[in-house]
């Protein structure tokens, strides 16, 4: 059963005509992209979950639903997965209490 969400699922099945009003740019795009996720000193499951990691960390609906399809395709299970999505949050939350320390430093400097 489909959700009701403020994103429509079906939205992701559009975004190759992203090319209709910029063909060009658009092109250049998805040629690198295809690039990219091409076997290379990374297996494509790898970037697949590398991929779901930043969905995750980006906070995109579509991009969590393209590669957790993708990853599971490319033979990862849910336990990885959902590694790969703690991997994400832990980089996350590690680079906003890093960003504490200018907040320290700025109220040191105001307190002075």
């Amino acid at each position: 059963m489909e959700k009701s969400t403020y994103y429509n699922p079906a939205d992701l099945a559009k975004f190759g005509r992203i090319t209709e009003w910029q063909a060009e740019m658009g092109r250049k795009f998805f040629d690198y992209y295809g690039e990219v996720f091409k076997e290379g000193a990374l297996s494509e499951r790898e970037k697949a979950l590398i991929a779901l990691a930043v969905a995750h960390a980006v906070q995109c609906p579509y991009c969590i639903d393209a590669y957790t399809t993708d990853s599971l395709q490319k033979g990862a299970d849910e336990a990885q997965m959902m590694e790969a999505v703690h991997v994400a949050a832990a980089i996350k939350g590690g680079a906003v209490l890093v960003h504490g320390v200018q907040m320290m430093n700025k109220a040191q400097d105001l307190s002075m």
